[in-house]
C-alpha cells in the first residue's frame, strides 16, 4: 500500500482509472485509520520532528513510535533525513499534505468549533 507519487489531479479517464484513484483513496484512509498516525501526522504537520519527539507527544515506547512510522514511509505519507545519529521525519507528500493540513487545521489546533453549546 503505497499512497506516495499519485499523479496530478485530473478527471478519471475511464472505470479502470476512477477504481484505481478508490484505491488509492481507501489505502491513504487505512494510513488514518490508527490513532497513534493520525497523530504522528498532526504533529509533523508542524514540522519535522525526531523520533524522541514524537514519542513524547504519543506517551508511547520509541518502538511503538517507530513501528508506526515504518507504517507511514511505506505508505509514502512520510520521509526521513539522518541529522547525524537522529533520524528526522517529516511529511513526504505534497497531495496527502494538503489533506493532513486540512486534517490539521479542523482537529489538531484546538480551535476548532463542536456544535451549538
Amino acid at each position: 500500500m503505497r499512497f506516495a507519487a499519485m499523479p496530478a489531479k485530473t478527471k478519471p479517464t475511464g472505470s479502470g482509472e476512477m477504481l484505481e484513484n478508490l484505491q488509492r483513496t481507501t489505502d491513504f484512509l487505512k494510513s488514518l485509520s490508527h490513532p497513534a498516525r493520525r497523530v504522528i501526522l498532526c504533529r509533523l504537520a508542524e514540522g519535522p520532528a525526531c523520533v524522541g519527539e514524537l514519542e513524547a507527544v504519543l506517551s508511547i515506547q520509541q518502538s511503538a513510535v517507530s513501528k508506526q512510522l515504518a507504517r507511514l514511509r511505506k505508505d509514502g505519507l512520510v520521509g526521513f533525513r539522518r541529522d547525524g545519529r537522529t533520524m528526522v521525519y517529516s511529511l513526504n507528500d505534497d497531495r496527502a499534505r494538503g489533506i493532513i493540513d486540512a486534517l490539521y487545521n479542523e482537529f489538531c489546533t484546538g480551535t476548532q468549533v463542536l456544535g451549538p453549546e
